[in-house]
């Protein structure tokens, strides 16, 4: 499950560069950066539990 929680995160932080540089999608990109950031803070702070 932790793999797949970094796979997760990997996915949407290239998706928000992707949004961020190439296309103006506005403020809203910005979205997949923050659930991007709470999924690998959630696997820093709960370690093996998820």
């Amino acid at each position: 499950m932790s793999n797949l929680l970094y796979t997760i995160a990997v996915i949407l932080v290239i998706l928000w560069a992707l949004g961020f540089f190439v296309y103006s999608l506005g403020s809203i990109i910005h979205i997949l950066l923050v659930i991007a950031i709470i999924a690998i803070l959630l696997r820093l702070i709960k370690g093996r539990e998820i």
